[in-house]
């Protein structure tokens, strides 16, 4: 099958998504965080965790570790993806793909982000800040995973009110 033969033409108009990853760099028992800088257009002064686009010419994984490289310069080790969650953005043509993973730093010397400021803070202590609005309930769950835990998949959705919803697939799919 060629590229040609891959259906992308023929799929214009119908529902696209952009891929993206999040990543949560562990040291010990702390978690490296990112408050976003003021006058950054989404999420300004809140905290989340590094990641970024996925580019043409890379995989998934390729891609959550040049943004955990390019954000942070720490060297990361036991890389593993740890959620597939489908974002609608209410666009009936797009959304995104996010692509959700933790590593483990192997110093703590990070280098500044252009993205905003990045602190090391403990695992307790990240669920009392100012976390973008998803984080209370995926952060616990991804730093809580076995290291052969399968990922995790979920929908996220806005309601009539501009409100957040996550659906998770195992209250969907049966045993």
């Amino acid at each position: 099958m060629g590229k040609l033969d891959q259906g992308v033409a023929a799929s214009r108009g119908r529902y696209h998504v952009v891929p993206r990853t999040l990543c949560f760099i562990t040291y010990g028992d702390d978690v490296l965080l990112l408050r976003g800088a003021p006058d950054k257009r989404i999420w300004p002064n809140q905290y989340n965790g590094v990641g970024g686009h996925v580019e043409r010419d890379e995989d998934v994984l390729t891609a959550a570790v040049r943004e955990m490289q390019e954000e942070t310069a720490l060297d990361v080790r036991n890389v593993r993806l740890r959620s597939v969650v489908n974002v609608d953005a209410s666009d009936p043509l797009a959304g995104i793909l996010l692509f959700v993973f933790t590593a483990e730093a192997t110093d703590c010397e990070f280098s500044p982000s252009p993205e905003g400021t990045l602190e090391w803070v403990s695992r307790e202590q990240a669920l009392t800040l100012d976390l973008v609005e998803d984080l209370p309930l995926i952060l616990p769950r991804v730093l809580s995973m076995a290291a052969d835990e399968p990922p995790f998949f979920a929908q996220y959705a806005y309601d009539e009110d501009d409100e957040l919803t996550v659906t998770f697939a195992s209250d969907h799919i049966p045993d």
